[in-house]
């Protein structure tokens, strides 16, 4: 049964969030539901290759396009789309402009494996 008294759940916005950063990367948690972290994501610049051994990673446009490099080609995730890199898959990210911000969904405490 839900307790009447409890506060609402807190309202968050993601893109409104993201304009408060000026740092060249910036990857904040969000929210935990279940075993999974929401992470946010602004970048204006590349991020090192790597892997994730145990966890599916996804990635949500909300800013900019997101290009997403693997090692047999790349994706461009524009605002609104979402792509799922599985498991153990090596990839990086970039902005394909000035800016990009990203919402990404991974098992809580994923390993990354970093692979420059």
């Amino acid at each position: 049964m839900t307790d009447p008294k409890a506060a609402p759940p807190l309202l968050i916005d993601p893109l409104a969030l993201s304009r408060l950063i000026d740092e060249p990367y910036q990857n904040l948690s969000l929210a935990t539901i279940n075993d999974h972290e929401i992470r946010m994501s602004v970048m204006t610049r590349q991020f090192r290759w790597h892997r994730h051994p145990d966890s599916d990673e996804t990635f949500y446009g909300v800013d900019g396009e997101l290009v997403i490099e693997f090692e047999s080609g790349e994706v461009v995730v524009e605002p609104g789309e979402f792509v799922t890199v599985p498991a153990g898959t090596r990839h990086r990210t970039r902005p394909a402009g000035a800016r990009s911000v990203n919402l990404t969904f991974e098992r809580v405490g994923a390993a990354t494996v970093f692979e420059d």
